[in-house]
């Protein structure tokens, strides 16, 4: 079933009410969110000749018109290709191509991306504006495109350790299965809450516009398009019944922001966490501030949203024994998946003992678009091996230790090593880079670079190199330049070693705190 039929149930059945707010003014109702999304689908299917399966990609800060182009995509039986709006030109640029993408959303930024833009792409749509608007003023209602549940619905471009992206692609089924685990494990919804998208829609927040449609709930996306803390909090008085999806790094601004009012968020009903770690002491103040209202999910993208999830429930049941051994762990397993910790093997491993986090069920998607090799790695025998170490405790509780790969994760945002070092080792005097994360209060994690150079680099010379090529939130923030890297007897560097040289200059705990982390999924 083609999950825009959701949004079509709502049209229907309560078409007056409101379904899309942009910062506190309504956008459109029900029914015109639909009217508009099946005449955008007609448009886009007959003016650019696009049929079935083709994809079609998103580059833009949030805003109303970009959950009004996904449901377009849906109704005409497209994939959307949301790409995070803060790369680098040339790593859309790589994207666009290896998607064949045949059409391009844009917010603002149509002049700097559009030299870089390949020829498979068509044309360019500058969100709200007059090509815009034609697509849904010129354009015929059609009826929603029937799929199977094996449809492509979403590419979402995630990575590896060689830092070339993937696109795992999810299908209608896999949304589906990602919706009904939402109710049953993460949180309720009645039609009168709502979903503030102030993380990125292309990524978690995006992903969660699906169990809010399904209900008819509203969708509000704040003016500035991004995660501003005041801004959230006018919202949060303004509006009732919120729910957010918010990388922990948010959540810790987000409490600085509020502490100082004396009811700061009134409207909010759940902050939804994941995707990077989260403190006790940070759950804490979280908590002193808010109240018992977060809910936390561990995912990746080949398993949107969904492998487990820590509900409110838990994280206020304060009379249990072991209440904050539990806060520091990643939940129990969704029930649309099954998950193990393994060995290398692959086989089952008992409880406490560390191994490699694996799941299996409805949310798992099929594989990487058109990436044969990345597939047959990390889908073996119908399970996704996600390169997470963890643990199961007696309870069935999972406790996420560590990462088989290098993923760096600040603010929410991965990062990988591979992909830095690679740009690092352009500059004609280094000879050698290996970059880490080291623990960060305010971003959950830092990148920085240890440099072996022939002759004088400064630090200033590698950042205008990074600066050039890759998405400026990816740079190093801290740069040392050394003799040689530690190594191991197979000529592999222990990045190992390169954290505890840090902890031990900085004088800090290697992880940041002294509080276990909390999850670091991919989604």
């Amino acid at each position: 079933m083609n999950v825009a039929h959701w949004f079509a149930r709502s049209g229907r059945a309560h078409g007056e009410r409101p379904a899309l707010a942009w910062g506190r003014e309504v956008w459109c109702d029900h029914r015109s969110l639909c009217r508009r999304a099946a005449r955008m689908a007609a448009s886009l299917r007959r003016r650019f000749a696009l049929k079935a399966g083709d994809r079609v990609a998103l580059f833009a800060p949030n805003h109303p018109c970009y959950l009004e182009t996904l449901l377009a995509c849906w109704w005409a039986g497209l994939a959307a290709v949301p790409v995070n709006h803060r790369l680098h030109p040339d790593e859309l640029a790589w994207i666009l191509e290896d998607a064949e993408a045949a059409l391009l959303f844009l917010g603002e930024e149509a002049e700097s991306v559009a030299g870089r833009v390949p020829s498979c792409v068509r044309e360019l749509v500058v969100f709200d504006g007059p090509a815009y608007r034609r697509l849904w003023e010129e354009g015929e209602e059609e009826d929603i495109r029937e799929v199977a549940a094996d449809h492509l619905a979403w590419l979402f471009y995630t990575s590896g350790t060689t830092g070339r992206p993937k696109g795992a692609m999810i299908t209608h089924g896999n949304l589906r299965a990602m919706t009904y685990a939402y109710f049953i494990d993460v949180d309720g919804i009645a039609r009168e809450d709502a979903i503030l998208h102030a993380a990125p829609m292309s990524h978690g927040s995006g992903l969660y516009i699906l169990p809010h449609a399904a209900v008819g709930a509203l969708q509000i996306v704040p003016q500035s398009g991004r995660f501003d803390p005041e801004e959230v909090l006018a919202l949060l008085d303004h509006w009732r019944g919120v729910t957010l999806f918010l990388a922990p790094t948010m959540v810790n601004r987000l409490v600085r922001a509020a502490r100082p009012r004396p009811r700061p968020a009134s409207g909010l009903k759940t902050i939804v966490y994941g995707g990077a770690p989260m403190y006790l002491a940070d759950l804490d103040a979280a908590h002193q501030v808010f109240g018992f209202r977060l809910a936390q999910i561990y995912g990746q993208g080949e398993s949107p949203m969904t492998i487990t999830a820590l509900d409110k429930r838990a994280h206020a049941d304060t009379d249990h024994p072991r209440w904050r051994t539990r806060l520091s762990s990643a939940g129990l397993p969704q029930l649309v998946c099954e998950v193990r910790v393994v060995d290398a093997e692959g086989r089952p491993l008992p409880v406490e003992a560390p191994g490699e986090v694996v799941v299996r069920g409805a949310s798992v998607v099929p594989g990487y678009w058109r990436n044969e090799a990345a597939s047959r790695q990390a889908f073996r025998d119908g399970w996704l091996f996600t390169g997470d170490i963890g643990f199961f405790d007696a309870d069935g509780f999972l406790y996420l230790r560590d990462r088989s790969k290098d993923l760096i994760i600040s603010g929410g945002a991965n990062i990988y090593p591979r992909e830095v070092e690679e740009v690092l080792l352009a500059h004609p005097r280094v000879r050698e880079a290996a970059v880490v994360g080291v623990p960060d209060r305010e971003w959950g994690e830092r990148v920085v670079a240890w440099v072996v150079a022939e002759g004088a680099v400064s630090p200033e010379e590698l950042d205008a190199l990074c600066l050039e090529r890759i998405a400026r939130y990816k740079r190093p923030r801290a740069y040392r330049f050394v003799q040689a890297l530690p190594k191991n007897a197979y000529g592999k560097i222990l990045k190992r070693e390169l954290r505890r040289r840090w902890s031990s200059e900085e004088g800090a705990d290697p992880a940041g705190n002294s509080a276990p982390q909390a999850p670091r999924g991919r989604s």
